[in-house]
């Protein structure tokens, strides 16, 4: 039987949880004819919003630390798509088509529901903290995240 291409993104967080996730996804959901959307929404800089108090800085200083930032930033992005394509092995090794999006902002949470909103897929895919379906208990709930997503987002998310 053949079945019309679908859109699925699987959202990862670069961590264990999320290589199991791909995994999981290869094994059990995706279809060769699906095409897959690596997501990772990426926090914008560590110091966002952080209130240093006032502070006298020269030219040459504010310059120098203006580029290590974006040396910084480069090598975080280098880092973050090098372990994104890792995470996408396993869809490599299956012959499933995909590509990697990488979003910066700093609510992660709300800018994940927005991306597969705007990207237009089918389904998205997540870890939940490290707890699988028998690790729940009444009072453990999915990872804050995975949770915002099951409540806030349009489409179905499978975690």
């Amino acid at each position: 039987m053949e079945y019309p291409p679908r859109k699925i993104a699987i959202a990862i967080d670069l961590s264990d949880e999320s290589a199991h996730a791909v995994r999981w996804a290869v094994q059990n959901y995706l279809r060769p004819s699906d095409h897959v959307i690596i997501l990772h929404v990426r926090p914008t800089s560590l110091l966002y919003g952080a209130d240093w108090g006032a502070w006298e800085s020269t030219d040459a200083a504010k310059a120098a630390d203006r580029e290590i930032k974006e040396h910084v930033e480069e090598e975080f992005d280098a880092l973050t798509l090098a372990k994104a394509r890792e995470l996408a092995e396993p869809l490599k090794a299956a012959g499933i088509p995909f590509r990697v999006h990488i979003v910066k902002d700093h609510d992660m949470k709300e800018r994940l529901c927005l991306e597969v909103e705007r990207l237009g897929v089918s389904a998205c895919i997540m870890g939940s903290r490290g707890f699988g379906a028998h690790g729940r208990t009444r009072k453990s709930r999915l990872g804050s995240v995975s949770d915002y997503c099951v409540h806030h987002s349009l489409l179905y998310n499978i975690c």
